[in-house]
């Protein structure tokens, strides 16, 4: 989907994603700052950030993007949905990152309605995940403005081999909760 647009926010700036391309690997070495990656365990070392640009490029399940403003197209964040298994059943999961200049102005939440929106879209899988940990007042307060309903605390694994103490927030794709 080349530059979704999300739409139907109510009021303030719209977002539109642009599927991942081989430039942006700079959004992802901003996004790897220790202020952005405070709830994710810290930054990761250069060789972990052009793995996960390589998988962000390349085609698999799912899609990530980078989040810019639909007038006049600056990049704010990124954002993106995967495939993974959770209770032995195959879901999305969705993560996000605003640039901390844009942080406080609701894109987080129109960047997850955005994504969910696409993720819908796909009939694939019938729910949405995303896993802030506890702690991560912003990020809670993204899934719960972005239309997730709380399922409960989980412990959960990010990166490989770091378990946190994660909310698991859900969206039913085909409409239930």
């Amino acid at each position: 989907m080349d530059g979704m647009d999300e739409r139907n926010a109510p009021g303030g700036e719209r977002v539109c994603l642009v599927p991942w391309a081989e430039g942006d690997l700079w959004l992802l070495r901003r996004t790897n700052s220790p202020e952005m990656t405070v709830h994710l365990g810290g930054p990761e070392s250069e060789e972990r950030l052009l793995a996960r640009h390589r998988r962000y490029v390349e085609p698999a399940p799912g899609q990530m993007y980078r989040v810019t403003l639909a007038d006049g197209g600056e990049t704010v964040g990124s954002v993106g949905y995967w495939q993974r298994t959770w209770r032995d059943t195959e879901v999305w999961e969705t993560g996000w990152g605003v640039l901390p200049e844009f942080q406080g102005r609701g894109l987080a939440v129109r960047a997850a309605r955005a994504v969910r929106e696409v993720a819908r879209t796909t009939g694939t899988h019938r729910y949405l995940h995303a896993f802030p940990g506890v702690g991560h007042a912003a990020s809670n307060a993204v899934c719960r403005g972005a239309g997730f309903t709380l399922l409960g605390q989980v412990d959960a694994e990010y990166p490989k081999g770091r378990w946190i103490r994660s909310n698991d927030w859900r969206v039913d794709l085909e409409g239930g909760d």
